[in-house]
């Protein structure tokens, strides 16, 4: 009998706290700010999205003739004027020679012409075995699976830092899948032990 007391005074109670509650909470709440409804995300101009052609978030992946995998992703590409050219924007390109190698290359900025990639605007790369090369401009052969900078490249490899007028990473060519990394043209070099 005294069991069923309480369950009849809880059955009054509880509901009645539940309600007090919910109106503490919408009393204690401030006003919306109309500044704080818009998307943080939406900082382009929808006419300009909807006249030009673009592709957000591109991906790429292939074979060279040599057999190393070959990936290639932006944040947004853009055709070109003719066919098989292009542009984007913050691109990753990632080379993985048979042998398990590989080369990383990133870049803000990335011309599509055909088979040939020009990577610019903060071009960096760098390998599995601790080399770290930058460039004002890697120009990569996609079927072929080189790599190369005719302009002043800077190298940090794991023994001290390098400077040389031209690079080039290209298959060794003696059918091992290996990649060769040859800086030419003027190579000094600091060395750290």
């Amino acid at each position: 009998m005294h069991r069923s007391r309480i369950v009849a005074w809880l059955r009054v109670i509880l509901p009645l706290a539940a309600l007090a509650l919910l109106s503490v909470l919408f009393l204690l709440g401030g006003k919306p700010d109309p500044d704080a409804v818009m998307i943080p995300y939406a900082d382009v101009d929808p006419r300009d999205l909807a006249e030009r052609q673009a592709v957000t978030s591109p991906r790429y992946a292939g074979v060279t003739d040599d057999g190393a995998q070959v990936s290639i992703t932006g944040v947004e590409a853009m055709p070109g004027r003719s066919a098989g050219a292009g542009t984007a924007d913050s691109v990753r390109m990632v080379m993985r020679a048979r042998d398990g190698s590989a080369a990383d290359i990133s870049a803000g900025h990335a011309e599509l012409e055909g088979d040939l990639l020009r990577l610019s605007d903060g071009a960096r790369m760098t390998t599995a075995d601790g080399w770290v090369v930058t460039a004002p401009e890697f120009r990569a052969l996609r079927n072929l699976g080189t790599v190369n900078a005719d302009d002043e490249v800077n190298a940090r490899a794991p023994f001290g830092d390098l400077t040389a007028g031209a690079m080039e990473m290209r298959p060794s060519g003696d059918g091992s899948g290996h990649h060769v990394l040859d800086l030419s043209d003027g190579v000094r070099l600091i060395y750290r032990p």
